[in-house]
């Protein structure tokens, strides 16, 4: 590889999400063995993904030293000593206290506006949640600077992410000045997650202000929440009476595919006709399942917190032949997607196929006649 240090590095933005998803699904499963998780978990990947190429990223997030990209934190040069990803320890099962008890730094809704408008692109932040995102800008705490000072200094171990209010910022590799931020950007999000020295040095040309988060905060943040919904999932597949048929390792498998979703009261859900793209665990609230019959809906069933839907369809390969929409309140659903689905619920399929004669027999009883009956949800 060149020496020269003016050689512009870049790290596709493919290999950043992989990497950060690696990282956090290592850090929730917490196996054994790194490197026997990881060709587990590469494969499965390989397994899955799409014939005919990768999938396209945004290129916002691309990370190279030049002048035109001012929101990344510039990479590491082939001579920076490297230390252990995650090298603090952190369990979010040990982890008891519930009491919310990250810290709030007060900021104006001028400036609070101004931050989502500066981290919405930051990779890291795309995969929270709306509550996550809030607890993120909640934690992120002021830091005045004046002209001269040493923000990061190339080759010290990243602590803090930052996002810049005002103020003018040079950045300096091996003494070169390769950027400059005016006024708006961020930098340091590398050091969120990994425990790397700085591959830069950045100083301030004016006074200014940033807001920074520290790294243990953010995954605590981040941790946490995924720790908490996988277990919040496992218990609700354990009491699905249709997935007894699975092995513990499956359902933790199902847990990690849902997908959580918020439905208003009356809002639909799926919609009669439709083409399936999944089934649905309902993890609060009531939804109502409806039948188009004489130019108007009727009421099949209600369905409630530990029941599921719209598995039929998936099993059939037919249309959905019934609407669901959410009932008395808001409605918290987790969504299985068709490939999952698929890849996931084989042990369950013979289960389900029995199923399709019980709700045939429901609508017999309703109206009076087997006919056109399919698939209801």
């Amino acid at each position: 590889m060149s020496s020269d240090s003016s050689r512009k590095i870049q790290v596709p933005d493919e290999l950043k999400e992989v990497l950060l998803q690696f990282s956090i699904s290592f850090l929730v499963e917490q196996p054994p063995d790194v490197i026997d998780y990881a060709v587990e978990y590469f494969t499965k990947l390989q397994s899955e993904r799409p014939s005919g190429g990768h999938t396209d990223i945004s290129t916002d997030d691309q990370l190279s030293v030049n002048s035109q990209d001012a929101d990344a934190e510039p990479p590491v040069m082939a001579s920076s000593r490297r230390k252990s990803v995650f090298a603090e320890a952190y369990d979010p099962e040990a982890d008891d206290d519930d009491d919310g008890a990250t810290a709030v730094f007060p900021k104006t809704d001028e400036q609070r506006a101004r931050l989502v408008e500066s981290v919405k692109n930051v990779l890291l932040f795309r995969s929270l949640e709306k509550e996550q995102m809030n607890q993120v800008l909640d934690a992120m705490f002021e830091r005045k600077v004046q002209p001269g000072d040493y923000i990061i200094r190339q080759g010290d171990d990243g602590d803090n992410f930052y996002v810049i209010e005002s103020g003018v910022y040079k950045v300096y590799i091996n003494d070169k000045h390769i950027n400059t931020y005016n006024h708006t950007g961020l930098f340091g999000e590398l050091a969120l997650l990994y425990n790397m020295p700085r591959a830069a040095t950045v100083q301030a040309e004016t006074s200014g202000l940033l807001w920074a988060m520290d790294r243990q905060t953010f995954r605590r943040i981040l941790l946490k929440s995924a720790f908490r919904k996988r277990k919040m999932y496992e218990e609700l597949l354990n009491s699905v009476p249709m997935l007894k048929a699975l092995q513990n390792y499956e359902r933790m498998n199902l847990a990690d595919a849902l997908v959580s979703k918020s439905y208003d009261n009356g809002e639909r859900i799926i919609k009669q006709g439709d083409a399936a793209d999944g089934m649905y665990f309902i993890e609060e609230g009531t939804v109502s399942v409806r039948m188009d019959q004489d130019d108007a809906e009727v009421e099949i069933s209600q369905l409630g917190k530990g029941q599921y839907f719209g598995e039929l369809a998936l099993v059939t390969h037919r249309p959905r032949a019934a609407s669901v929409y959410a009932t008395g309140g808001v409605v918290k659903l987790a969504f299985l997607d068709v490939k999952a689905f698929e890849r996931l619920l084989g042990p369950c399929m013979d289960i389900m196929k029995r199923n399709i004669d019980d709700y045939e027999s429901q609508l017999v009883k309703i109206f009076g006649s087997k006919n056109n009956i399919t698939d209801t949800r």
